[in-house]
């Protein structure tokens, strides 16, 4: 069901003070719905994204055997949450290189690279607090 504040908001130029000043329930609704149907999309069609999603979900149970105190469950999901947004902004910057210059260019593929290498920073740095983490309890 099509929202009656929908048009309206659509109608009015991205940026617009207008735009800006309608902030009402049904744009915020509105904006988590673009969320959805992008966070659908980059599940549907990025196989590494399902792995951080389901290596986390794993870690995050792990967590709740070993009885993880309410900080260290908090700085898991933290860094979990890190990647997988370092995730979904590398698949974002991927879409727009791939549409923008559909053709091979060597300083297009390093700024794919760069994008790349920053989850895999989000990915070591969130291993090593899991190692940390994790070793403690196993220790104990």
């Amino acid at each position: 069901m099509k929202n009656p504040h929908q048009d309206q908001f659509e109608a009015q130029p991205i940026g617009s003070p207008e735009r800006a000043r309608t902030a009402d329930i049904w744009r915020t609704l509105y904006s988590f719905r673009h969320a959805g149907r992008g966070l659908v999309w980059a599940l549907s069609s990025q196989a590494n994204l399902r792995v951080h999603l389901v290596a986390g979900v794993v870690v995050l149970v792990a967590a709740l055997i070993f009885r993880f105190s309410a900080i260290e469950f908090a700085l898991l999901f933290v860094c979990i949450s890190i990647v997988v947004a370092a995730e979904l902004v590398n698949t974002a910057l991927e879409v727009l290189i791939d549409y923008a210059w559909p053709e091979r260019a060597p300083m297009v593929g390093r700024a794919k690279d760069v994008a790349a290498a920053a989850v895999l920073l989000a990915a070591i740095g969130t291993a090593v607090v899991g190692i940390l983490l994790f070793g403690r309890h196993l220790v104990h």
